[in-house]
């Protein structure tokens, strides 16, 4: 099997750690403060006719307004699944901005606003589109698999959108159908995809800043501080730290491992945002951050993702109130763009992976 690999520019990997430094964050509030703007972003929601779609990795505010007002919060796939059932007028997407794309994709008569639309992801940031394209052309018998974290103008050069829930499944079937793959972007993701279905795959070499720290040598120590937690691991990690894992898979994966084991302690390789919804299904469990960057070294993110720590109450409640961060795309890439997501989203409600109708968790 193949993999072959492109790397990403140097110059295009310090841009885009200058972006994650740079990432604003929202501001410090007292109780009433805070108070005082969730009050006005329900009232907003309840007038607007407006939805709240929130990640995992989101503040813990937001992802409780989510849950309050009859939003979703859930992984960037129910999230898109959440949105294209919604009854709503309007969905507000907290998260990163091929989230907000993804909804608009499926509900293009919708208004999909975000609180910051400069809220990105690196791995979108490290697969340009001209590039892919460029690289694509060299292999015009692979299929394309990209990962949902990529823009529109990428996905619209995809066979298949995946995500981290369905992605295992998906080319586990293409393989069976005897097809070869390119991956893009999470060089990561696509190792472990490769390695556990042995499918022929060449891979894009992007990566996220979260889970790239993740460290093999300071989780080991961890681990032997604490022999009785079990470890849990995205996959978007790097591959000695996976190897290390007790449990490896999605957000979702991740969130029902710690309800569901009978274990009381784990260390999660993840953005530490998810421990929110974790210690609310759970909140007998103790959960430990795996060690990033940070405990020997410089790290970009430690842990949480700069772009999802850019969406507060305040940007929410302005984008409601004056209707700004909308996202907007251009029809015909829309149009190639939603096949692939289409595709995607048939395929996992055939298998069950998602739910058929808008529910909450």
């Amino acid at each position: 099997m193949s993999s072959l690999a492109t790397s990403v520019p140097v110059e295009l990997l310090s841009r885009i750690d200058l972006l994650a430094q740079s990432a604003p964050v929202p501001p410090v509030m007292d109780a009433a403060e805070k108070q005082a703007l969730k009050d006005k972003i329900k009232r907003l929601l309840q007038e607007k006719n407006a939805q709240l779609v929130a990640h995992y990795y989101v503040d813990d505010d937001l992802q409780a307004l989510a849950e309050e007002t009859g939003g979703k919060v859930a992984d960037s796939l129910e999230m898109a699944n959440f949105g294209a059932q919604s009854e709503a007028d309007m969905l507000v997407v907290c998260g990163v901005r091929f989230m907000g794309e993804t909804a608009k994709m499926l509900s293009p008569e919708k208004t999909i606003l975000m609180p910051d639309l400069n809220a990105t992801c690196s791995l979108d940031e490290s697969c340009p589109p001209k590039e892919f394209a460029e690289f694509c052309a060299q292999y015009p018998d692979h299929k394309v698999v990209v990962y949902a974290n990529t823009s529109v103008e990428v996905k619209a050069l995809a066979d298949w959108v995946v995500t981290s829930g369905n992605a295992l499944e998906i080319v586990t079937h293409l393989k069976e159908q005897g097809e070869k793959i390119i991956w893009a972007p999470d060089r990561h993701l696509g190792h472990w995809i490769q390695k556990e279905t042995g499918v022929d795959m060449i891979r894009w070499q992007g990566h996220c800043i979260v889970h790239d720290e993740f460290q093999m040598y300071e989780l080991q120590s961890l681990k032997e501080k604490h022999p009785d937690a079990k470890v849990i691991v995205h996959p978007e990690s790097p591959a000695e730290v996976v190897d290390l894992a007790d449990v490896v898979g999605s957000t979702r994966v991740m969130i029902d491992a710690v309800q569901t084991l009978p274990d009381q302690k784990f260390i999660v390789a993840t953005d530490y945002g998810i421990f929110y919804k974790m210690q609310q299904l759970a909140p007998e469990k103790e959960l430990i951050v795996a060690p990033t960057g940070g405990k020997s070294g410089h790290c970009i993110s430690c842990a949480h993702c700069p772009w999802m720590a850019m969406n507060g109450l305040h940007n929410l409640a302005a984008c409601l109130e004056n209707e700004t961060g909308e996202i907007l795309i251009e029809e015909p890439i829309r149009q190639k763009a939603l096949q692939s997501v289409e595709r995607m989203l048939e395929f996992s409600r055939a298998k069950g992976l998602v739910q058929s109708k808008a529910s909450g968790d």
